[in-house]
């Protein structure tokens, strides 16, 4: 997809969600307003109520939007979570709608919000087939279990645990994503429109990366069927190959 034919697509679909999440708040304030209406439904504050803002561009509980690109947040560590909010918030992440949301939300909150995502425990949905030849999706497996140390790349495994379903309590899993969402944010590393705290691991990853190995390294995740129970691990069984300051 074209540069502009993306950020057109993504104008639209965040003015979908921007005034999907303006009916939604219009609704609350008229069942406020009238209180006393026999067909009023009481309002229910709860965490659980105020997350349904999320849902509008990511889902049903979170399990991720149809059009390939707002991710899965259901079961992805608190941390990860919170880290992103926070990222989003002052300015490490670049994305309009996700920044004006979170604009005035207190660190509490972002905690207590990320914290009900990660309780979720969901299916996933089954993976799609990837349209790359056998050669390179054969590559894309290799940098995810074995990396390219001649470019000082570390594997995939190295950091997002050997099932690749993340690491507790600040590494997401990369199964059960749409390639469209992994290609981005890789790319978003690569353009510098994603960061983190430094030293930005992701980033320095990403800008090694060719564009061809982003290609292949997200049509074989996105491919893969997520192991039965999978569940962020505890920890890992190395020490990370580089520092990451996002993970502090």
């Amino acid at each position: 997809m074209t540069s502009h034919l993306f950020s057109g697509w993504l104008a639209r679909a965040a003015l979908s969600c921007l005034l999907a999440g303006q009916a939604l708040l219009q609704a609350s304030a008229a069942t406020a307003d009238a209180p006393n209406r026999p067909t009023a439904t009481p309002f229910e504050d709860s965490i659980a109520q105020r997350a349904q803002a999320c849902t509008l561009c990511h889902g049903k509980q979170g399990r991720a939007a149809a059009d390939g690109y707002y991710p899965r947040i259901a079961g992805k560590p608190q941390g990860y979570l919170y880290k992103q909010l926070l990222n989003f918030r002052d300015g490490r992440r670049h994305y309009g709608l996700m920044s004006d949301l979170v604009a005035p939300l207190s660190d509490a909150y972002l905690l207590e919000l990320a914290g009900y995502f990660a309780q979720l425990d969901l299916p996933y949905p089954p993976p799609l087939p990837a349209s790359l030849s056998a050669a390179e999706l054969a590559r894309g497996e290799q940098l995810v279990f074995k990396g390219d140390p001649a470019r000082k790349l570390p594997a995939c495994v190295q950091c997002h645990g050997s099932k690749l379903t993340g690491v507790q309590p600040f590494i997401p899993g990369l199964l059960g994503l749409p390639r469209d969402y992994l290609n981005g944010q890789l790319g978003a590393w690569r353009s510098g429109q994603r960061q983190a705290v430094a030293p930005d691991c992701m980033a320095t990853i990403a800008k090694t990366l060719r564009l061809e190995d982003i290609n292949a390294v997200s049509q074989w995740l996105a491919a893969q069927a997520l192991p039965a129970g999978a569940k962020p691990a505890l920890a890992l069984p190395a020490p990370l190959p580089m520092d990451c300051g996002g993970l502090q």
